[in-house]
């Protein structure tokens, strides 16, 4: 297995003046620029006494210079802590803290509502819009920072070049990354991942994905979270593609405009956002009367399909050669239509302990609702006895999965077996190619009065294909199913829809494809969106 940092040395040599990391409509280091950046970094590191596994914390929005101090702190080879931008100030006070990290990139508008004081091993403080030092706990910090282009021109006195871009890949067992699963100050769960857990994502993602020299991507997920980290950050760039930060929330409007403009050759994302370009996009055009005949009639429905397949590719800028979506399921009846119009879309699974990638499959041998087969790092068994059949925790092993919870050893001895396999928390079955099929996570389960397991999330996908819901949260109340859903109110409005009269149309369309044990009871309609997880999954927990 090849180090991806030998990856990113080789793309840095190769790729010298080409871009490398940019905000969209805004800065863009060449992998020139990228790289001395890093030799810069490499030297304030030195002068501030920061060693090999000390911690470098990033909490700031996605944005170019995220990505730099990332590689810059990673082939320094101390330990990333990679912090959601949009926890609390007291969880972010908390992590850093709990994580023991020195030096701490984040956004000037963070930093001013932290707590220093609750942060007492920081030393230093950097601002993600220009690198300038915001907090020195100490002169060594400040004179590091005030002489680092003097020690870098001393360091490097005929300019830093290629031939100077050396990056260490002898630490495969070595820790890497700390990343926590959430903002929580009690008994954080911080996974621990090795430099190997990385290259062996990154060793898959380049064998069945290339990337390649004038490839461009899009990023939009959180950089903080492993999904948006390891496949719009790590993996493109060793593969010599360059990446584009949107680094706001992606509204359909600056997402379409900036898919156009950049032209990515993969849209890596969450099926909620393909949901809904399919709801507000393909699915009035399918409703159509004359579209329903059409799309009936052999032959002329392909004509139709190919051009909508072409129209949604065109949206995404036109060289598109897979979307890949994980982090949950897609709904089986978009999932239907996009295989119909032969759309180059693939579900994966993974989670952070997995770094994060456990299954995957190419497009055009994706089996309908499954997640793929497992990746060539882990190997993945269904806690059954009967796992083609019956429902069983699904668990994995390999060399991509974490060495445990940092600083939490009841947690850590939780999440393996005895016999050395992870348990994921999540539900499947296998079929006999080896793909999985994900049933649901085992806490949200709902066991019935009569013993039956009702999987909320197969209820909720036929909740969410009736018309005007626009997304759903099935819970259990006293042995009967409530559907909670958020409705586009204002569409049924203007359709003269009345929405109380409405509950009876889910309830009787819901039932009809449900068995006795999972039929819902009741409809609530929810005020607001659901709160969502950085992922986009709903926060289940919040709903009970």
């Amino acid at each position: 297995m090849k180090h991806y940092f030998t990856r990113l040395e080789e793309a840095v040599k190769t790729q010298w003046d080409r871009p490398a990391l940019g905000n969209f409509r805004g800065e863009v280091f060449t992998f020139g620029e990228f790289a001395t950046q890093i030799a810069k970094f490499h030297v304030f590191f030195e002068a501030m006494g920061l060693k090999k596994g000390d911690k470098v914390a990033l909490c700031a929005k996605n944005s170019a210079r995220w990505g730099i101090t990332f590689f810059a702190a990673n082939t320094y080879e101390a330990v990333l802590v990679p912090i959601l931008a949009d926890f609390h100030p007291e969880s972010v006070n908390s992590l850093v803290d709990h994580s023991e990290s020195l030096v701490l990139l984040t956004d000037t508008d963070i930093w001013n509502k932290l707590d220093i004081t609750k942060m007492p091993k920081l030393r230093a403080v950097f601002s993600s819009s220009d690198f300038s030092l915001l907090y020195a706990a100490d002169d060594q910090v400040k004179e590091a920072d005030a002489k680092t282009d003097e020690l870098f021109a001393a360091k490097y006195p005929g300019g830093f070049t290629a031939a100077d871009v050396s990056y260490p890949t002898d630490n495969d067992k070595e820790l890497a990354i700390i990343n926590y699963t959430s903002g929580t100050t009690s008994a954080p769960k911080g996974v621990m991942l090795r430099y190997e857990c990385i290259s062996a994502n990154v060793e898959f993602g380049q064998k069945r994905l290339p990337s390649y020299s004038g490839d461009t991507i899009v990023s939009m997920l959180p950089m903080a979270h492993m999904y948006g980290m390891m496949f719009e950050l790590i993996y493109p760039l060793c593969g010599c593609a360059s990446v584009y930060y949107l680094g706001k929330t992606p509204t359909p409007a600056l997402l379409l405009g900036a898919m156009a403009e950049i032209k990515p050759y993969l849209v890596i994302t969450v099926p909620l956002v393909m949901e809904k370009i399919f709801k507000s996009k393909v699915a009035p055009v399918l409703n159509k009367p004359v579209m329903k005949v059409i799309t009936a009639i052999p032959g002329l429905n392909q004509v139709i399909f190919k051009k909508i397949r072409a129209t949604l590719l065109n949206a995404f800028g036109g060289n598109v050669r897979e979307i890949v979506m994980g982090g949950a399921a897609l709904n089986p009846d978009v999932e239907k239509w996009f295989r119909r119009f032969k759309l180059p879309f693939t579900v994966g699974y993974g989670m952070t302990e997995a770094a994060p990638l456990l299954a995957y499959e190419d497009w055009d041998e994706f089996a309908p609702k499954s997640c793929g087969k497992c990746v060539d790092s882990v190997e993945v068994r269904i806690d059954s006895d009967d796992p083609y059949n019956k429902v069983g925790e699904i668990q994995a092993k390999g060399i991509s999965l974490m060495s445990g919870y940092y600083k939490n050893e009841e947690a850590t001895n939780a999440a393996f077996t005895a016999d050395g396999w992870m348990r994921t928390g999540d539900l499947g079955l296998l079929d006999s190619k080896g793909n999985i099929f994900i049933k649901g996570r085992s806490k949200n389960m709902i066991l019935s009065a009569n013993g039956q397991n009702i999987y909320p999330e197969e209820i909720e996908a036929v909740v969410n294909n009736q018309p005007y819901v626009i997304e759903s949260v099935v819970v259990d109340r006293g042995a009967r199913l409530v559907a909670l859903a958020y409705m586009d109110a204002d569409k049924a409005k203007s359709e003269g829809v009345d929405l109380e009269e409405y509950k009876k149309v889910i309830m009787t369309e819901v039932n009809k494809s449900m068995p006795s044990y999972s039929k819902v009871n009741a409809v609530e309609y929810m005020d607001q969106p659901f709160e969502k997880t950085p992922k986009m999954s709903i926060k289940r927990f919040m709903y009970k």
